[in-house]
C-alpha cells in the first residue's frame, strides 16, 4: 500500500473482493446530478478497475500539516470546481466555511456528508446528503480548497474585512502569447480540487458542497477529469496524455523534501503568517487540437514533445528517467532535442532551476460545433510562488514551443491554498485563520 505524506497512517478499510458492476459502468450516469459539470466526457474515460482494490478501500487523512490531494498520491479522477460568494454577510461565509470542513472530513473517511443524511432524518425533507455515494468506499478521495485574488478585494471593495491578508503574490495570471482564454472558465473566489479513484465520490463531493453552499456561493465553472497526467509518488508509472506520451516523468515526489519545500510549500515569512504551510494552485484548461496532431508523423510528433513516444526516454537516450542531455547531436551536427522541444523549454536546465509540481488530468468535453473533439489536459500545479516560478515558465513556454501549433489554453485561475489543519483541532476549519 502506498504511503500518503499529508499523515503516515492511512486508515486502512477491510478489502474488498474486487469492483462492482456498478463501479465500472454506473459513471455514466452521474452527470445529470453533477451541479455546474462541465461535462460527461471525463466519466467515459478509464474505469476505476485501472486501480487495485485497495485503492478505493484507503482512506487518506484530512487532516495534516499540509493539505490533502497537494503531494498525496495522485488519483485517477478529479472534480475541480470553483465558485463565486454571492453574500456580502462575513458570518455566512465563516458559517459555510466550517460546514464544508466537517463535511469533507467525514465525506474523505467514506461516510456521508452528514450523519444519515442520505435515508436516515425526516422523510418528509430532502435528504441533507444526497446518496449517490451511499455504501461506497473512501476511493481516496481528498479534496483541497484554495482562495482567489477576487476572495479578498473585487472591484476594489474589500469584501469580508481580510483586504490586509491577501497575499501580493496572489493576482490573476498575466495574459500569454497563443491563449484564448474564456473568462465564464477562469478566476473564481474559491477553488475545490476533488480527487478519488472512483469518478461517483469526486462527484458526490462537489455535488454536497455546492448544495450546502446555495445562498452563500454558486459554482463558477467545473471540469471533470480522467487518466492522471503526471505521479506524485515513486511507486506509480508515469502515465500518457491524449497525444500518446508519457507525460511527468520530471515531476517531483512526495519524499523528495528539499524539492518541496523549496518549489512547493509557502516558507515563514515568504507572506502573510496565514499561508505558512500552503502552497498557490495554478490551474489551466489546455484544449488539445487532437485532429491536426493525429496527422502528424510520429518523427514530427517526437520532435515537438522532445522525447521517444514508446519509452518515454529523452531523444538519444534509452531510459525514460535518464537526464535531459541538450549537448546530444545527429551525423548532422544538429541537438537530438530540438531547440524548441517542449521538454527543452519546461525543463529546469532551461529555467534556472524552476520547479513545480504538476497534478494535472485528461478532459474529454463531447465535440464542438465543427465535430472536433474537445479535449486536452487540465493542467494543475502547486507551487510557492506563482510569479517567480509558473509566470517565467509559461512565457519561455508560450514564445517558443513547438508544441504551441498543437494546443490552445482556453482557461487560467489562480489560488491561494491555506496549510491543512491539526489533528485534535476542531476550532479550526477551512480559511479560519483569515478571520482571526
Amino acid at each position: 500500500m502506498s504511503s500518503h505524506p499529508n499523515n503516515e497512517n492511512a486508515e486502512a478499510r477491510p478489502e474488498r473482493s474486487g469492483l462492482s458492476r456498478r463501479k465500472l459502468f454506473g459513471a455514466a450516469g452521474v452527470t445529470a446530478a453533477v451541479v455546474g459539470a462541465a461535462g460527461a466526457g471525463a466519466l467515459a474515460g478509464r474505469a476505476s478497475a485501472a486501480q487495485p482494490p485497495n485503492h478505493l478501500d484507503t482512506a487518506v487523512p484530512f487532516r495534516g500539516r499540509h493539505q490533502a490531494g497537494i503531494v498525496t498520491e495522485a488519483q485517477d479522477r478529479m472534480h475541480f470546481a470553483t465558485f463565486d460568494v454571492t453574500t456580502k454577510s462575513r458570518d455566512d461565509v465563516i458559517k459555510m466555511l466550517a460546514d464544508w470542513t466537517e463535511m469533507a472530513e467525514r465525506m474523505t473517511q467514506g461516510e456521508e456528508a452528514f450523519p444519515n443524511g442520505s435515508i436516515g432524518q425526516n422523510p418528509y425533507s430532502p435528504p441533507s446528503d444526497t446518496g449517490e455515494a451511499l455504501g461506497l468506499p473512501p476511493s481516496q478521495l481528498t479534496l483541497t480548497i484554495g482562495f482567489g485574488p477576487s476572495f479578498f478585494v473585487k472591484d476594489g471593495v474589500d469584501r469580508f474585512g481580510i483586504a490586509d491578508k491577501k497575499p501580493a503574490e496572489l493576482v490573476d495570471l498575466p495574459k500569454f502569447p497563443n491563449e484564448k482564454i474564456d473568462p465564464a472558465r477562469s478566476g473564481g473566489d474559491i477553488v475545490v480540487q476533488a480527487c478519488a479513484n472512483d469518478p461517483q465520490v469526486a462527484v458526490h463531493a462537489i455535488r454536497n458542497l455546492a448544495r450546502i453552499g446555495f445562498g452563500t456561493v454558486a459554482v463558477r465553472y467545473s471540469q471533470l477529469g480522467f487518466g492522471r497526467t503526471s505521479s506524485t509518488t515513486r511507486d506509480q508509472t508515469t502515465p500518457r496524455n491524449l497525444f500518446g506520451f508519457k507525460d511527468g516523468t520530471a515531476n517531483m515526489r512526495s519524499d523528495e523534501t528539499d524539492r518541496l519545500n523549496n518549489s512547493v510549500w509557502v516558507a515563514d515569512g515568504d507572506g502573510p503568517a496565514w499561508l505558512t504551510g500552503g502552497t498557490y494552485l495554478v490551474a489551466r484548461r489546455i484544449r488539445m487540437l487532437i485532429e491536426q496532431w493525429d496527422r502528424t508523423t510520429l518523427l514530427e510528433q517526437e520532435r515537438v514533445i522532445g522525447r521517444q513516444k514508446g519509452s518515454g526516454a529523452p531523444m538519444g537516450l534509452d531510459d525514460e528517467f535518464e537526464e535531459l542531455n541538450f549537448d546530444l547531436t545527429n551525423d548532422k551536427d544538429e541537438p537530438l532535442i530540438d531547440p524548441v522541444a517542449h521538454v527543452r523549454l519546461a525543463s529546469s536546465k532551461n529555467l534556472g532551476g524552476i520547479e513545480i509540481l504538476r497534478r494535472g488530468y485528461n478532459f474529454t468535453d463531447g465535440s464542438d460545433g465543427f465535430g472536433h473533439l474537445d479535449a486536452g489536459l487540465f493542467f494543475i500545479a502547486f507551487v510557492r510562488n506563482p510569479v517567480t516560478q509558473f509566470v517565467p515558465m509559461q512565457n519561455a513556454i508560450s514564445r517558443n514551443d513547438a508544441m504551441n501549433e498543437y494546443v490552445r489554453p482556453t482557461s487560467s485561475a489562480v489560488f491561494a491554498c491555506p496549510p491543512g489543519i491539526p489533528e485534535g483541532d476542531k476550532s479550526t476549519f477551512w480559511g479560519s485563520t483569515l478571520f482571526d
